[in-house]
């Protein structure tokens, strides 16, 4: 529980110096997907996972779906 938690504190820190930053937009893009990777990794990991063991369309799956379609579009921010 304690490691989830500085997870969620250290990536929504990540996410905010993210917002803050405006004109330098690789490490903006940047600092956005390390706080995707530290607070949504695990999501993304268990979608794979379970795509492979047949169980394609649950909750993992969906929520990697649109947050990395979020980031295709250019939504950096809503992934």
């Amino acid at each position: 529980m304690k490691k989830r938690l500085w997870r969620i504190i250290i990536a929504a820190l990540v996410f905010i110096v993210a917002l803050l930053i405006n004109n330098i937009e690789w490490l903006q893009i940047a600092m956005f997907v390390i706080s995707y990777i530290i607070a949504g990794g695990d999501i993304v990991k268990r979608a794979v996972t379970n795509i492979l063991r047949g169980k394609v369309f649950d909750e993992n799956f969906l929520m990697s779906v649109a947050t990395i379609g979020a980031f295709l579009i250019g939504e950096y921010p809503e992934g």
